[in-house]
């Protein structure tokens, strides 16, 4: 049996609830409760009545899980992730971009050593991590990746700044540059850049291009990379989350895989 604690209860947590439901029958994977900030509790309580809701992430962490699922923001990764790691009690990212961050990365880096933990990356809203991973141990040369998404799964970040989301005739190129800076100046939408430097050249080497499209059909995702061992070209049509389009469907679906796998007997 797998415990596991969940940080965060919007729609990531609803859909990777509903995931586990539906796919883990056997029971082997037991959500044993729901972290949510005090003075918020009541809405988590409405939307997970069958669960248990924890204000503070040392009463979650009594309960003893196995894991910690942080599906909420870069800002959860922060203020609850060494805590997490140093008590030795693995933890699951999905808001990858926090690690963009140099200096909270090295103390996850290092709570996870003291802990003897580890923080796990799932691969998100994209795929061909794992190649980009074994093609690095052999020589990486470089690694491009490209997000398309309709004007919609723009707002509430710096594109507004940069073109007006709501009478976009054509496709506009929001921001191109490094992983890094991609993943801090987007915290909503540019996780997977984040993932796909870890995975291989690292933030700096890394290159990211963010494009708002009104023709986009969801949420695309394309990657290219070259190295010794041959070069591959990726692209993912995602649909966004029914509760949050800055968000692909397929994100809280690898969350879900994730923790399945922590009890199966063949992992892929």
């Amino acid at each position: 049996m797998t415990w596991v604690g969940l940080i965060g209860y919007g729609g990531i947590a609803q859909d990777v609830v509903a995931a586990l439901r539906d796919e883990d029958a056997s029971g082997d994977t037991e959500i044993l409760g729901l972290l949510a900030r005090s003075g918020r509790s009541e809405i988590a309580r409405q939307k997970f009545p069958e669960l248990e809701i924890f204000e503070s992430i040392e009463d979650l962490l009594t309960e003893g899980p196995d894991i910690v699922a942080e599906v909420a923001s870069q800002g959860a990764v922060a203020e609850y992730g060494e805590q997490i790691l140093r008590g030795g009690v693995d933890l699951l990212v999905i808001s990858v971009g926090a690690l963009a961050d140099p200096a909270l990365h090295d103390r996850l880096e290092t709570a996870a050593d003291f802990g003897n933990s580890r923080m796990l990356l799932p691969a998100g809203a994209i795929g061909g991590l794992d190649a980009i991973a074994a093609m690095r141990i052999g020589g990486l040369n470089s690694v491009r990746y490209r997000s398309r998404k309709p004007p919609a799964a723009w707002r509430g970040s710096p594109a507004e700044k940069v073109v007006d989301l709501g009478n976009l005739a054509k496709p506009a190129m929001l921001y191109t540059g490094t992983a890094r800076e991609a993943a801090l100046l987007y915290p909503q939408n540019a996780n997977v850049a984040a993932s796909v430097a870890l995975a291989g050249l690292g933030f700096e080497q890394t290159q990211v291009e963010l494009v708002a499209d009104p023709d986009a059909p969801g949420n695309v995702h394309e990657i290219e990379a070259e190295g010794a061992a041959g070069k591959f070209a990726i692209r993912l049509e995602g649909k966004p989350s029914r509760t949050n389009p800055k968000t692909s469907a397929l994100a809280s679906l690898s969350v879900a895989r994730a923790l399945l796998n922590e009890q199966a007997a063949i992992v892929i």
